[in-house]
C-alpha cells in the first residue's frame, strides 16, 4: 500500500479522499490554486503545494506542475477525483513516466471509451446492447440527414468527444436537422477542439441508468449494482438514487452483466460507471436498455452506491492501484436499503441558476455525518466563512441519505434539505427540496424531461406564511433580532446576541404602535404593530397584536433565544394560536432573510415607520421576563403619578426599574419583596382610567 498520495483535485472530492486515505493511515498531499489558499481540502491535507492562480488553466489542469509536486513531497501516486485531469490520458501517460502510480484505469482503456463512436463499436463487438444509430467518419451534412431518416425522427445529435449536454441536439422533425447540426458541431468544436458528430435514435421517456463497475490488475471485473441519474437539468445530474425505482431483478441482473462485458473488454482496472439509457415509456424490460458510454473515473455520486453496499470505493480504488485484488467477489457484494444523493450548488435557481458568490456566514447540517456511512451524510468543500469564488465548479456538496425504503431515504433527504445551514450564499437547496416532494419525483415517475417540464412550478416564488410576515415585521421593525439601522449582518448579529444592548423603547405597561410597510416575497406588506405592555423592544421577546394589511388583528409572542456565540444563527420563536414556530433570521443589510420549511424569504422596508405611544389601556403591570423582585416600592390604594418608579426587578444580574405609564390608583400589588415571578405574571394591578383621583 502507499505511504502518500497527492490528490490533483479541490473541493469536496479532495476532501473526500484525503478522508479516507487518512483511516487507512496513509499521507496527503493537496495542491490548490491563489484563490484556494484557504480552501478546506488544504487545511484537511498533510502537506499542501501552491500549482498557480485561481484560473484552471493555470493551476488545476497544470499536469506539470502537479506531477513535480508530488515527485517534491515524495507521493508515490495521484488520485485525480473527477473533473479536471481525471480522464485526460496523456496525464495518466506523464505521471507514470515520472515513476508514480495514477489511481484509475490505464491511459489505453481511457482512449477506447474517450470518443462516442469507437466506444460504442467496441460494445457491439462486446455484445453490449448500443442505442440504434450512426457512429461512422463520413459528416458530410447530406449524408447525415439520410442517416437521420434511416433512424427515424426524434433524433439526437451528439458530440463525439467530451460530455455534459456540450455539442448535443434534439432534433424532432428533418427541416431542423440541418441548423442543428451546425449548431452542435460549432460547440462541440469550441468546447472540445472535435466538431465530430454521431447520430442516434431519441428514446421517449429515456431513463438514465448507471453501473458501478470496478476491475482490478488480475483480470477480475464486478458490479456495484446500478444508480438512477435520471433527474437532470441542461443534461447535469442534480439527483442521484440506488437502487434504481421499478428496476426487475431480471434487468438489474442483464445490465450488471452487460456492464462488465463492458469494461472487461477494454481491460479495465478502477472505478468505473457505464451509463445506458432506459426506455421507459412501456415499462422497464431487458430488452429496453442501451450503452450510451463510460465514464473511467469515480463518479459524484459514488456516496449512494457505497450507502446500499458498505463499501468505501475510494478505498477500493487505492487498494486496486496498490496491485491487490478486489476486496470481494460478485456474490459477496451486499445490497440494502436505499439511498439518494442531492447535489448542493451556489445558485440561484430563481434567477434561471445564475451561479452565486459569496461569503458564507455560517455552513453546516446538524446530525450529519461527513464522508461517512451513515444515514444522514454530508460531503462538503466548504465550511462556514469561506469565500465562494467565480473560477470553479458551482456544487460545493452533497447530501447523501440512505433508508430502508426510498420512502424513508426522500423523507430523511427532504427533512435534511430544509436543516442546511448556508448562510450568506444563495444556494439550490430550496429547488431541490421542492424536486424531492414534487408528485413526478415522489411517485418515482422518473424520466429525463421530468426536471424541464416541472421547472416553472419548482421555481415559481413560494408565498410567504402570514406568521412569517409577522417576524419579519417584527424584526425589520427594530423591535427585536437587532436594532433598526443597522448595516451589515455582522453588526446586527453582535446586537442580537446580546439582548440587553438596547431597550430604548421598553415598557412595562402601555402599548407601542408601530406602522410600517415591507417589501417581500409575493409583494407589498403594510403592518401596524401594537406591542403590549411588558415588551422589550430592541431586546429578546415582543408581544401585542398585528394587522396584515388592513385584515383582522392578530395576537402574538416573537421571543429571540440566547445565542451561546454570535457566529451561530439567529433564531426567531413566534406564538400564535397556541402554537410555536422558530424561523432561522439572517440580516443582508437594512434586509433581512427568514427561512421556514427550507424555503427563504426576504424583506426590506420599503417606506419609514412610525413609532407613537397610544393612549394606555393596560391595567396591569406585568414581569416582562422571569426574574427576583428586588423591592416593591408602593402599596394597595396609593395614587401614583407617571414615570413614578413602583417596583425593581432583577433578571440576568441585571436590575429593571418598573414605572408607571399613567397617573392612576393602584387597585392591588400582588408581590412582595424576594419574590420569584415568571414572564408575563401579574405584578401590580391599577384601578381603570377614569377612577383614579
Amino acid at each position: 500500500m502507499f505511504d502518500k498520495i497527492l490528490i490533483a483535485n479541490r473541493g469536496e472530492i479532495a476532501c473526500r479522499v484525503i478522508a479516507t486515505a487518512r483511516r487507512m493511515g496513509i499521507a496527503t498531499v493537496a495542491v490548490y490554486s491563489e484563490a484556494d489558499r484557504d480552501a478546506p481540502h488544504v487545511a484537511m491535507a498533510d502537506e499542501a503545494v501552491l500549482v498557480g492562480p485561481a484560473p484552471s488553466l493555470k493551476s488545476y489542469l497544470r499536469a506539470d506542475r502537479i506531477i513535480q509536486a508530488a515527485l517534491d513531497t515524495g507521493a508515490q501516486a495521484i488520485h485525480p477525483g473527477y473533473g479536471f485531469l481525471s480522464e485526460n490520458p496523456e496525464f495518466v501517460e506523464a505521471a507514470e513516466a515520472a515513476g508514480l502510480t495514477f489511481i484509475g484505469p490505464s491511459a489505453q482503456a481511457m482512449r477506447a471509451m474517450g470518443l462516442k463512436d469507437k466506444a460504442k463499436q467496441l460494445m457491439i463487438e462486446a455484445g453490449v446492447p448500443v442505442v440504434p444509430g450512426y457512429q461512422g467518419e463520413n459528416q458530410d451534412p447530406d449524408f447525415l440527414a439520410q442517416e437521420a431518416d434511416k433512424i427515424g425522427y426524434p433524433v439526437l445529435i451528439k458530440a463525439r468527444a467530451g460530455g455534459g449536454g456540450k455539442g448535443m441536439r434534439l432534433v424532432e422533425c428533418p427541416g431542423d436537422f440541418a441548423e442543428a447540426l451546425q449548431s452542435a458541431q460549432r460547440e462541440a468544436a469550441a468546447s472540445f477542439g472535435d466538431p465530430h458528430c454521431l447520430i442516434e435514435k431519441f428514446i421517449q421517456r429515456p431513463r438514465h441508468i448507471e453501473v458501478q463497475v470496478f476491475g482490478d490488475k488480475q483480470g477480475q471485473v464486478v458490479h456495484l449494482f446500478e444508480r438512477d441519474c435520471s433527474m437532470q437539468r441542461r443534461h447535469q445530474k442534480i439527483i442521484e438514487e440506488a437502487p434504481a425505482p421499478g428496476l426487475t431483478d431480471d434487468l438489474r441482473q442483464a445490465m450488471g452483466a452487460a456492464a462488465v462485458r463492458a469494461a472487461a473488454a477494454i481491460d479495465y482496472s478502477g472505478a468505473g460507471t457505464i451509463e445506458f439509457i432506459v426506455d421507459g415509456s412501456k415499462g422497464l424490460r431487458a430488452d429496453g436498455f442501451w450503452f450510451m458510454e463510460m465514464n473511467t473515473r469515480l463518479q459524484v455520486e459514488h456516496p449512494v452506491t457505497e450507502a446500499i453496499t458498505g463499501q468505501d470505493l475510494v478505498e477500493w480504488q487505492l487498494r486496486v492501484a496498490a496491485g491487490e485484488p478486489l476486496p470481494l467477489a460478485q456474490g459477496e457484494i451486499p445490497r440494502t436499503g436505499h439511498a439518494i444523493e442531492a447535489r448542493i450548488c451556489a445558485e440561484d435557481a430563481q434567477r434561471g441558476f445564475v451561479p452565486a458568490t459569496g461569503r458564507l456566514q455560517t455552513w453546516g447540517l446538524a446530525g450529519a455525518a461527513k464522508f461517512a456511512f451513515a444515514p444522514l451524510r454530508l460531503d462538503a468543500g466548504v465550511e462556514a466563512g469561506q469565500e465562494i469564488s467565480p473560477f470553479y465548479d458551482p456544487m460545493i456538496a452533497k447530501v447523501i441519505c440512505h433508508g430502508q425504503s426510498r420512502a424513508q431515504a426522500l423523507g430523511r433527504l427532504a427533512q435534511a434539505l430544509g436543516a442546511l445551514e448556508a448562510e450568506g450564499l444563495t444556494t439550490n437547496a430550496d429547488f431541490l427540496r421542492r424536486l424531492l416532494i414534487s408528485p413526478g419525483f415522489s411517485g418515482a415517475e422518473l424520466d429525463t424531461g421530468l426536471v424541464e417540464r416541472e421547472l416553472d412550478n419548482l421555481t415559481q416564488p413560494v408565498l410567504p406564511p402570514e406568521g412569517l410576515v409577522v417576524v419579519a415585521g417584527v424584526a425589520l421593525s427594530g423591535a427585536i433580532g437587532g436594532a433598526l439601522g443597522e448595516t451589515s449582518s455582522q453588526e446586527a448579529d453582535s446586537a442580537a446576541s446580546d439582548p440587553w444592548r438596547s431597550l430604548g423603547h421598553w415598557r412595562g405597561l402601555g402599548t407601542a404602535q408601530l406602522r410600517l410597510a415591507l417589501n417581500g416575497e409575493g409583494g407589498d406588506y403594510d403592518l401596524v404593530l401594537q406591542l403590549a405592555g411588558g415588551s422589550q423592544i430592541a431586546g429578546s421577546k415582543v408581544r401585542g397584536r398585528v394587522q396584515i394589511n388592513g385584515g383582522d388583528w392578530q395576537d402574538f409572542s416573537v421571543t429571540q433565544p440566547l445565542r451561546s456565540a454570535p457566529e451561530t444563527p439567529l433564531t426567531l420563536a413566534l406564538e400564535q394560536d397556541g402554537k410555536i414556530r422558530r424561523y432561522a433570521l439572517v440580516w443582508r443589510g437594512d434586509a433581512v432573510e427568514l427561512r421556514d420549511a427550507g424555503q427563504s424569504y426576504r424583506f426590506a422596508r420599503s417606506a419609514g415607520w412610525q413609532d407613537e405611544q397610544l393612549a394606555d389601556t393596560s391595567d396591569a403591570i406585568i414581569a416582562p421576563m422571569p426574574g427576583l423582585v428586588q423591592k416593591v416600592m408602593v402599596q394597595a390604594g396609593e395614587q401614583v403619578e407617571a414615570g413614578q418608579p413602583l417596583a425593581i426587578l432583577e433578571a440576568m444580574k441585571m436590575e429593571h426599574v418598573l414605572k408607571a405609564p399613567r397617573a392612576a390608583r393602584l387597585a392591588a400589588v400582588l408581590v412582595s419583596d424576594a419574590a420569584q415571578v415568571s414572564d408575563g405574571q401579574v405584578l401590580i394591578q391599577f384601578e381603570p382610567e377614569g377612577e383614579a383621583s
